[in-house]
């Protein structure tokens, strides 16, 4: 062996861990990079349709991904399963829950899911969840704040990341609905993340709208904004358990006083305010039924029908504000004037009408 010369084996070795290291493969320890998974295989949109008729969660769970993707390449795959599913949408309960923060609505949905489950229907849970500034991700992990619900084989927990824009809500939350709904779920229920401008957002996709409450009503509803009550179906007083109970019943009683003065959220249905606790179940049952006498009601008016109408070209045009907002800001020519603009503006050299216009202009003409 000259000098300098490494042996054969040793030279093999060097040869397999660089081009390890290049290509991703083979053993990797210490500083060498780990063997990559191997992605999972792309599936067509006829696979994706079929899979989630089928009721396979798997399957859902990637359509739901597909949904929430920002990439263009798969916008266009999103809407035409959306397309194919669309017949069999529809046949579910729409129900949306809001609560100031420490109403637990968490701990609600899980009893109530639970609940469901148990009855024997199927139940989809659908966060409206802020994203991470830094991830833009999830952040409430609601499969670990609703740990016996997860496991439940009769629910399916998603939390959606809003992307940072109520717009995000609209068609995400919406598109993701229509897909559990094609997956044969009887309940859908969208958490909502506190009292706020989403929760006009969730109204106009639901059926029923439910907001719980906090004992003590009268320093609570200093804090809460009358609008927020006459969009609520219902309004329940969680926690009303143990010593609270007393406490619990006087502040449901204080609450329908108030809801007198209120115009009912729904033509035809009286908003009511009731007691519950998700920690020992009173009250759970009572919950569903007033839901399912809101239903029949609402179906024999035909309300119910029609606010799903009204809802539908809602959204329409709600996806037409957000298109336009899209291309006007993504357009070449205005992201190239924009700059020059907002300097006008803030000197004050020219007025913020003349400024639009020329904008609007730019847009148009080119």
């Amino acid at each position: 062996m000259g000098e300098g010369r490494k042996p054969e084996w040793m030279e093999n070795e060097t040869k397999h861990t660089t081009s390890s290291i290049l290509s991703g493969k083979g053993h990797s320890t210490g500083e060498f990079k780990q063997k990559r998974k191997p992605s999972r295989p792309v599936m067509s949109v006829e696979q994706l349709t079929e899979g989630v008729l089928r009721q396979d969660r798997a399957t859902l769970a990637r359509a739901i991904t597909l949904i929430e993707s920002q990439a263009a390449k798969h916008y266009e795959v999103a809407q035409q399963l959306l397309q194919r599913v669309l017949p069999h949408t529809g046949s579910s309960i729409r129900i949306g829950i809001s609560g100031v923060p420490g109403a637990g609505k968490s701990t609600f949905i899980e009893a109530f899911g639970l609940y469901l489950c148990e009855k024997g229907y199927k139940v989809a849970v659908l966060a409206v969840d802020p994203s991470s500034s830094v991830s833009g991700g999830s952040i409430l992990g609601d499969k670990t704040r609703m740990e016996q619900l997860s496991r439940h084989p009769n629910a399916f927990i998603r939390p959606s990341p809003s992307g940072g824009t109520l717009g995000g809500v609209h068609r995400k939350t919406r598109e993701t609905m229509l897909l559990c709904e094609a997956a044969g779920f009887d309940v859908i229920l969208i958490e909502t993340v506190g009292v706020g401008q989403s929760e006009i957002i969730v109204r106009s996709m639901v059926d029923f709208f439910l907001l719980l409450v906090l004992t003590g009503a009268g320093d609570e509803l200093q804090g809460m904004k009358k609008g927020i009550m006459e969009i609520a179906d219902a309004i329940l007083v969680n926690k009303a358990d143990g010593s609270n109970l007393p406490l619990a019943k006087k502040t449901k009683e204080e609450y329908n006083q108030l809801l007198h003065f209120l115009q009912p959220a729904t033509k035809g249905w009286e908003t009511r305010a009731y007691t519950c606790s998700a920690l020992t179940g009173d009250g759970i049952e009572d919950v569903w039924k007033v839901i399912q006498r809101f239903v029949e009601s609402t179906k024999e008016s035909n309300v119910f029908f029609e606010r799903r109408k009204e809802q539908a070209i809602e959204w329409m045009y709600t996806m037409i504000h957000d298109r336009l907002h899209t291309t006007f800001f993504q357009h070449p020519r205005i992201q190239e004037l924009l700059p020059d603009a907002e300097q006008s503006v803030k000197e004050g050299t020219d007025t913020v009408t003349s400024v639009v216009d020329r904008l609007f202009s730019a847009f148009t003409d080119s």
